[in-house]
């Protein structure tokens, strides 16, 4: 006999206090019968009418929007973007929340990510508790930060630009995204008609003038013919192989960070933030210090950033090896590392590559994985390498928890984390940890 469907709870509301923040967006807070509830657009303290939007009877818990404040927290400011809010654009977390407030947020999910997954506090992850803003985003309560240089546009039936929406396929329509570059902006890709997309993707590099849009078309739909504000190379999405090819100008752009120029093909992976790629590398080289002669890895190496600093500081007695999944990646990785002999980029996944190669010893490791983090074998592997120092950059807090109970299972701890918000108004935030033999630190 088969059980009858449970009531769906979309719709009902719910007069909740607000309890912490957590990963993903959203704060807790529970109905009077002790649901559960996520609540989006609220913040911690609030007392706040939660309409659910997703969850059903007995579920472990419902997902839900405040659409009323009764008691407003003092970090709460109107959104000042237009298209913010429950029910609208999903591109944003934290538009209402004051900028050293959102800050504070992102501070208290990584505290209880490490602490709840890997069991430290803090001060035994060496971290001081703040989230550091990226150079010229500390901007008054009111204002955003226009700093996203890759902006994936939704395109609506009718050929409108926008964004979907939270856990959504509908499209907002949009006439400016405030978070966007102005690089992106000045494109003006929300003023044209994009009959026939599926999506939009707007580029707009860092250190040059470089500026893209990758087309993904509706299956038969046939590209239009792309007149920006701005001159553009163009790019669309082959529907059946999910390829990249050249419409027209350059198939490339150039990234510019660490005095370095970075060849990045086909829309392929580079920190969206303008000022993320030198903060990131400078927070790695600060940590771990490399010494001319050191062998030194970089795994999950993209288009060879921390490779050619790394090759930088280790000089002609030196040696890098990065690893990279992505075939155009490392192409790309190969050409804007053309200038070191003691380079090699391989491709493949770093659990794979990484065995074969037969290294037993490493003075230097780099890894900045997947959201998904590293994962236990891959961990188990590189703690048996012997590093002297190791740098994971994580984007995200809950799989960087992860990796460090395993890193600790290996014989190494942190020395320091250090924290950056390079995706403001979002749920979103860049670390970097640097670990050492815990013996060392004994």
């Amino acid at each position: 006999m088969q059980a009858e469907p449970r009531k769906s709870l979309v719709g009902e509301e719910y007069e909740v206090e607000i309890g912490p923040v957590a990963h993903g967006g959203h704060c807790i807070a529970r109905t009077s019968e002790g649901q559960v509830l996520f609540v989006r657009h609220a913040l911690p303290g609030e007392r706040v009418v939660a309409r659910v939007t997703e969850g059903e009877e007995g579920a472990r818990f419902l997902r839900a929007d405040a659409v009323t404040v009764l008691d407003a927290s003092k970090d709460r400011i109107d959104e000042p973007c237009p298209f913010a809010g429950p029910g609208r654009c999903g591109g944003c977390d934290w538009q209402h929340a004051k900028p050293g407030a959102q800050r504070r947020l992102k501070a208290d999910v990584i505290a209880e990510q490490l602490q709840h997954l890997a069991g430290l506090t803090p001060e035994e992850a060496g971290w001081d508790g703040t989230v550091l803003p990226a150079e010229g985003d500390k901007v008054p309560a009111g204002q955003v930060p226009a700093w996203r240089t890759r902006v994936q546009y939704a395109v609506t039936a009718d050929g409108r630009a926008g964004l979907r929406r939270h856990r959504s396929h509908e499209v907002e329509p949009i006439d400016h995204c405030m978070i966007a570059a102005e690089g992106v902006s000045e494109l003006g890709v929300e003023k044209r008609v994009w009959t026939g997309m599926d999506s939009v993707e707007a580029i707009a590099a860092t250190g040059s003038q470089d500026r893209q849009v990758i087309l993904t078309p509706k299956p038969g739909a046939r590209l239009p013919l792309v007149e920006l504000d701005r001159p553009v190379s163009v790019l669309r999405v082959d529907e059946r192989s999910g390829g990249v090819h050249r419409v027209h100008g350059r198939n490339f752009v150039r990234e510019r960070a660490d005095g370095r120029t970075h060849r990045v093909g086909n829309g392929g992976f580079w920190q969206v933030h303008p000022k993320a790629a030198d903060t990131l590398v400078t927070a790695v080289m600060q940590g771990l210090l490399p010494r001319k002669g050191d062998m030194a890895l970089d795994l999950y190496c993209g288009v060879g950033l921390f490779a050619g600093a790394l090759a930088d500081r280790v000089g002609d007695q030196g040696a890098v090896l990065g690893i990279e999944s992505g075939k155009r990646s490392v192409e790309d990785a190969r050409h804007n590392l053309a200038d070191f002999d003691r380079v090699r980029i391989e491709q493949g996944k770093v659990e794979s590559v990484l065995p074969r190669t037969g290294i037993t010893e490493v003075d230097l490791i780099v890894l900045d994985p997947p959201r998904a983090g590293a994962g236990r074998k891959t961990v188990q592997h590189l703690a048996s390498l012997g590093a002297r120092r190791i740098a994971y950059v994580a984007c995200d807090p809950a799989a960087l928890a992860r990796d460090l109970a395993y890193f600790r299972d290996g014989g190494y701890r942190v020395r320091t984390l250090r924290a950056f918000d390079l995706f403001p108004m979002t749920s979103h935030v860049e670390c970097v940890a640097i670990l050492e033999p815990a013996a060392k630190g004994l």
